[in-house]
């Protein structure tokens, strides 16, 4: 199993949700070879569960904080806007992946997910008001 992407979606499976990919790969003449796109500039996965909601998912390898900050910080309209808009049924999730050793004193390492579910709290400049919300 080679990428960040394939290990998120096979976790996705194994919880029981429903997956797609919705990162896209564009074409341009002038960037060779090309540049990766994402869904609302913060989703690389969209997951669904009949408990849990439609769950956006930002999937990476060790550079988490950098995909933290996008979210958070240079993209928290978006990220507001989604959790906002499913009354309380959407989430965010970044899924990061590293390898770490199996065993204590051992030489396995396996890939291990890193889960963060992102909330109001941790988007910069933003306050969480009810009243705010259900006025929109």
């Amino acid at each position: 199993m080679g990428s960040h992407m394939q290990r998120t979606i096979k976790e996705q499976k194994k919880l029981g949700r429903i997956c797609g990919i919705v990162e896209r790969f564009c074409h341009n003449r002038n960037v060779q070879p090309g540049y990766r796109s994402d869904l609302y500039n913060i989703f690389d996965i969209l997951a669904m569960h009949p408990r849990q909601g439609i769950i956006g998912i930002q999937c990476c390898g060790s550079d988490f904080s950098a995909h933290y900050r996008k979210i958070t910080e240079e993209y928290a309209d978006n990220a507001l806007c989604w959790l906002s808009s499913g009354r309380g049924r959407t989430r965010i999730e970044i899924w990061s992946w590293r390898k770490i050793l199996k065993k204590r004193g051992g030489k396995l390492r396996i890939w291990s997910p890193r889960i963060k579910r992102v909330s109001y709290n941790d988007l910069k400049g933003y306050y969480r008001a009810d009243a705010d919300i259900e006025a929109a």
